[in-house]
């Protein structure tokens, strides 16, 4: 790349040199994600991987793709930039895992008002991160400058995930039955969905980010808006392996609403005991300070449940045991039902 170089392209505003730069920094980060499927280096034009079929009879890829949303823009007002990409694998890991799959590899996208190779491969850091986390390959990806399009310091993270499975142990909702207990996984935070309503409320763009809160701990806004998505893959497979799921739901965008019932067969609801839902203080001050009713953040955020599992009644001590044996905080909200209306609190 030593004789590639446009003047007439950098006038124009896009550096193609600082994205050799950019690729260059990010090497580094790249190379914790390696798994025994990679078959090449980042930077051709496109990304080899190997199947683990070995043991599989029929196997299955599953994908996922997503965005961060608007907590980007939380990234770029406080300047800082790698636990970003965390949001971005787990936002499409977590689904992926809802499938029973499990995460093969990642791709990025990061699309840029300017390239500035340290800020890119910061991003990329936490892209990273995500992927160790999960056990996927960071394979490849895109940068994009697009100058006249974003502000210079602007910039949107994406990506997508590929799994793979069994067909025989894809999560199957049919098996569900009336008396089975739904676990609670706890989040870490707001995750990625909501922020264009948790900007409104809290003004973030004209607000002190850094002021503490004693009802978060004495924690900043800033830093607890800005916690990334918990990553829930490895927890869960290691439930898969030993227990019977009957469905797992990933709560983002819709909140309980929405996600919970996505995971039910017809004629199933879920009923969920609203005074064992722990509720993270973020929320509470996120409805406080908006005067948001309680109906609308159950639809809208997560409210301290990350992830929702369904299993069977006389299984639900072993799952407990496993997924706190695998670092969770596992506990039971509600049962399931025979009912069409998807979410019942009481």
């Amino acid at each position: 790349m030593k004789n590639s170089q446009s003047q007439s392209y950098a006038a124009a505003g896009v550096d193609i040199t600082a994205g050799y730069k950019a690729v260059e920094l990010m090497k580094q980060h790249i190379a914790r994600t390696r798994n025994e499927g990679c078959l090449d280096d980042v930077g051709g034009f496109g990304g080899c991987f190997g199947l683990p079929v070995a043991n599989m009879e029929e196997p299955v890829l599953v994908s996922g793709t997503d965005g961060c949303g608007t907590k980007v823009k939380l990234a770029i007002l406080m300047d800082k930039h790698d636990t970003i990409g965390i949001d971005a694998v787990a936002m499409c890991v977590n689904d992926i895992i809802c499938v029973g799959a499990k995460p093969l590899f990642f791709l990025d996208y990061i699309a840029c008002g300017k390239n500035i190779p340290e800020k890119i491969a910061q991003i990329v850091s936490g892209v990273a991160e995500g992927c160790v986390q999960s056990g996927a390959a960071l394979i490849g990806g895109e940068t994009a400058e697009h100058p006249g399009m974003m502000p210079v310091d602007d910039y949107d993270l994406a990506g997508f995930a590929v799994g793979i499975v069994d067909k025989k142990k894809i999560l199957d909702n049919k098996t569900m039955e009336e008396d089975d207990v739904i676990i609670a996984l706890p989040s870490s935070g707001v995750h990625s969905n909501g922020f264009s309503l948790v900007r409104k409320v809290f003004d973030v763009e004209n607000c002190d980010l850094n002021k503490t809160y004693d009802e978060l701990g004495g924690k900043s806004l800033g830093e607890t808006l800005l916690t990334p998505t918990k990553i829930y893959v490895k927890p869960l497979l290691a439930l898969l392996d030993n227990v019977k799921v009957r469905a797992v739901s990933h709560i983002t965008g819709g909140g309980f609403y929405e996600n919970i019932p996505r995971s039910l067969p017809k004629g199933f609801s879920a009923k969920i005991k609203k005074s064992e839902v722990k509720v993270l203080p973020i929320f509470d001050l996120i409805a406080k300070t908006g005067n948001i009713p309680e109906r609308d953040m159950y639809n809208t955020f997560n409210m301290g449940v990350g992830m929702s599992i369904v299993v069977a009644k006389e299984d639900a001590d072993k799952a407990l045991e496993i997924l706190k044996a695998n670092g969770e905080e596992p506990y039971i909200i509600g049962s399931v039902i025979k009912d069409d209306r998807g979410v019942i609190f009481e």
